[in-house]
């Protein structure tokens, strides 16, 4: 008899979750990724403004992150494509644009995801989180609201300065029922590692995918991000991320932290952080007087590449990220 494969579920969206399902890939799991849908910058903010369709970027990614054997090479090459130039498509990758047109010829935004996962030989699903049409809305601690997702990942510098003390979405939207029977049947659930409010939290707003993810019996791991990020998350410390996952959750039900062991930046890579007021996010853990104590698990995850922007790339992206195969295997250690 076959031992039927763990069912792995990834909530996210951005380089943070393409990182762990790189990893993941390789591994012998039934993989699904619940991917965010409230991107609003960049190539999206034409999609959606333009074309009037949902976002496609971090399905993109995902997409590619997955694409099997007979989807590498020049087909992910090409599906990340950015163009530098041109009159209206500078910035925009050849995949969103791929998945416009498909959506006109296939008259369908959903049947489009699924027919660009077949051509890609997607080994996984690829859910978004919802269909409804919504953006992101945060509300800092000084009472002003930012409406949209680019605006809360690239604030002002007033507005950065500010904490995030609510974040919800506009209009209210309802989970894609995929998405839920996705994490009601998991195994394991990983939440990041990725921007915080705007890849990871931005799914546990949507309607009924928090209360799915509290109640379902897998177990639960939060990756630790290695970096904070101005206006989102300025200072925080590693219980502060914790805190905020858990103030969205409503309540404490994560069983494991990944988090990196402590490290040092290279002085040029340090020198780029500070020109964007990021620092390493310090591991201030401590679950004593914690019961039950949520497992921590201090290991080497990051990755010795530094990440460098393709030319027509106009967004903020990390220098430094983590390592898909270390981080893998700590994973499925987990499994």
């Amino acid at each position: 008899m076959v031992k039927p494969k763990k069912k792995v579920v990834v909530i996210g969206g951005g380089t943070g979750t393409y990182t762990t399902l790189v990893g993941l890939r390789k591994y012998p799991i039934d993989i699904a990724v619940i991917v965010s849908m409230t991107d609003s910058g960049g190539s999206n903010r034409v999609i959606r403004d333009e074309f009037g369709l949902l976002p496609t970027s971090d399905l993109r990614q995902a997409m590619v992150a997955l694409a099997g054997k007979e989807g590498e090479d020049l087909l992910r090459k090409l599906f990340t494509y950015r163009y530098s130039q041109g009159t209206g498509i500078a910035g925009m990758t050849f995949g969103n644009l791929f998945m416009v047109a498909l959506t006109d010829i296939m008259g369908s935004q959903k049947e489009a995801i699924k027919e660009t996962c077949r051509l890609l030989h997607v080994e996984g699903s690829v859910i978004p989180v919802t269909y409804d049409d919504a953006q992101l809305v945060a509300r800092y601690d000084n009472g002003k609201q930012v409406m949209g997702e680019h605006h809360i990942d690239e604030p002002d510098l007033t507005t950065g300065q500010h904490r995030i003390v609510d974040l919800e979405v506009f209009p209210k939207s309802k989970a894609n029922p995929e998405a839920l029977e996705a994490i009601q049947n998991a195994d394991l659930i990983i939440m990041g590692p990725g921007d915080l409010y705007t890849s990871l939290l931005c799914n546990l707003v949507v309607g009924g995918v928090a209360k799915t993810v509290r109640k379902s019996k897998a177990k639960k791991v939060f990756v630790m991000n290695l970096m904070t990020k101005f206006g989102q998350t300025t200072g925080f410390t590693a219980s502060d991320y914790l805190f905020e996952l858990y103030k969205y959750l409503s309540g404490g039900i994560i069983q494991t932290i990944l988090i990196n062991k402590p490290f040092k930046l290279k002085r040029n890579i340090f020198k780029r952080y500070r020109e964007e007021k990021a620092e390493i996010v310090v591991d201030d853990l401590d679950f004593s007087n914690q019961s039950p104590k949520p497992k921590v698990i201090r290991a080497d995850l990051v990755s010795d590449l530094i990440y460098e922007k393709p030319k027509g790339d106009v967004l903020v992206r990390s220098l430094i990220r983590h390592d898909p195969d270390k981080l893998a295997k700590a994973l499925m250690n987990l499994v």
